[in-house]
């Protein structure tokens, strides 16, 4: 017995089609937004690229991309037999199509699935990358003669201005790195020589954490600074509280950013997966409603009492049968195929052996 049956007249199967045509095409909307979103979250991990350890991070925006354009063509192919599905000739042409078309329909629901899940679970090697990326940066922000280091003080000073973030964890991360390249130093100054010579923990007001041969320094970069601040930025001598006026640094922090990039960063991009994965979830309802409207109309059509009269009335159904003989007989195809595999490695095997 078919499973969940509806009775069709003409006026129901006309309204059947025209809203599954809508919902179809209302589809392809959400697909193009789709690719136009992966097409948007590849360009922001670019723009960012040098901040990450690694590539694997791509690895969600290719697949929305790859969804997007998927979710277009398969859309659209449905949406052209709902439009046809009124005109018995053009019906029979894409008849023979349906239960592929179905098949493939089922497959495409279950990568998107697969594909919303992934945009959850990403966020984790996001934050992992986003860590070590943002470590390497800073420690690479005063190479700007090195080749394919270039850009990274003007790429890591824009995302600090951006997300009004500073340093990996917090502005205390400037303090661990020379940050300033042996280029713009005056190795002839004595204050700089003695900065270099410096050992751990000396001069704690003005270098901490000091490593022989490295100018470290308690500073950070112009672009931690807060221009909300309604004072003028303090970047150099952070910790040093006698090196400014009516100053502390245990309590004035509104002088820079205390938020650090890899927290900033993170909520952005985890925002945004978060948002993908919720778009692709009401893709995924949408996608199923398509496949049980069409279902119901092509065995609708299909159960005609009299195919050249259209007023007569039909049955349209969701399943051949009920639930539990459906899974029972896709169980016994899968099993079928799984021995047919077997016998053929068997027989290859025998032919081998003689």
């Amino acid at each position: 017995m078919p499973f969940m049956s509806v009775k069709f007249t003409l006026q129901k199967r006309v309204k059947l089609a025209q809203g599954l045509w809508m919902l179809y095409w209302l589809s392809v909307i959400v697909g193009i937004l789709i690719f136009s979103v992966g097409i948007f979250f590849k360009i922001e991990l670019r723009k960012r690229s040098e901040l990450m350890d690694n590539n694997e991070s791509h690895l969600v925006p290719n697949l929305l991309i790859l969804m997007g354009m998927l979710a277009c063509g398969a859309n659209a192919f449905g949406g052209k037999v709902c439009h046809d599905s009124l005109d018995p000739m053009k019906f029979a042409k894409w008849k023979p199509m349906l239960k592929p078309y179905l098949l493939l329909c089922c497959g495409f629901n279950i990568l998107l699935l697969l594909t919303a899940l992934l945009c959850f679970l990403m966020q984790f090697a996001v934050y992992l990358t986003l860590s070590e990326g943002l470590k390497n940066s800073i420690k690479f922000y005063k190479d700007t003669d090195t080749p394919g280091r270039c850009f990274m003080k003007r790429t890591l000073d824009m995302t600090q201005i951006e997300f009004r973030c500073c340093g990996n964890n917090n502005f205390r991360d400037w303090f661990e790195v020379q940050w300033i390249s042996n280029r713009y130093l005056d190795m002839s100054n004595d204050e700089v020589k003695e900065v270099l010579k410096t050992s751990h923990l000396s001069l704690l007001s003005r270098v901490l954490s000091n490593v022989e041969g490295k100018y470290l320094m308690d500073s950070v970069p112009f672009s931690c600074c807060n221009p909300g601040s309604p004072r003028p930025c303090i970047q150099h001598h952070l910790t040093n509280n006698s090196a400014h006026y009516d100053y502390d640094h245990r309590t004035e922090e509104l002088n820079i950013w205390t938020r650090g990039c890899r927290e900033a960063l993170f909520s952005y991009y985890s925002s945004m997966m978060n948002s993908i994965g919720a778009l692709f979830m009401l893709t995924l309802i949408i996608e199923s409603v398509d496949m049980a409207g069409l279902k119901y109309l092509s065995t609708a059509l299909e159960t005609m009492a009299d195919p050249e009269n259209p007023e007569c009335e039909s049955e349209g159904w969701l399943l051949d049968k009920g639930v539990k003989e459906t899974f029972a007989e896709m169980l016994a195809k899968l099993k079928t195929l799984g021995k047919k595999n077997q016998v053929e490695e068997g027989g290859d095997a025998q032919e081998a052996a003689t």
